[in-house]
């Protein structure tokens, strides 16, 4: 007669234990992987901000403009990097100096405070912006 001994259950609780810690290192690089794929800067191609409906709207040349956007929560983006409002006037004010005739178009989310869209448009007068617009979609 012979007793099966303590090696195959041993074996076979093993096996259980290996196949656990692969399972979760599979979840733990699924889940990692689609973060770094999500929050990519590449791929973030542009801000969405729900802007305001207008009646009247003309397009611009995409060469020459440079967008200033103002989401609801009151961050400010120079293009499509976060900066606060001196860093912005710094950024503008060298613009300016290097191309006199830059098309300043400030998107700005329909829910957004109207204070701090004054304060973006009074930096942008005190630097002697011209070509200002603002964007809006078609009603």
């Amino acid at each position: 007669m012979k007793i099966a001994g303590r090696k195959t259950y041993m074996s076979s609780m093993e096996s259980v234990a290996m196949t656990d810690i692969v399972l979760n290192m599979f979840i733990f690089f699924f889940i990692s992987f689609s973060l770094l794929y999500t929050f990519n800067p590449q791929r973030v191609q542009k801000l969405e901000v729900k802007l305001p409906a207008a009646q009247h709207t003309t397009t611009i040349d995409k060469m020459s403009q440079v967008n200033i956007t103002l989401t609801n929560e009151g961050i400010l983006y120079f293009e499509q990097e976060v900066v606060t409002l001196r860093e912005l006037k710094d950024r503008v004010r060298r613009l300016h100096a290097s191309n006199p005739a830059v098309v300043v178009v400030l998107r700005a989310d329909k829910l957004v405070n109207f204070k701090s869209v004054v304060g973006v448009l009074d930096m942008l007068t005190e630097l002697g912006i011209s070509n200002l617009n603002i964007a809006a979609v078609k009603e």
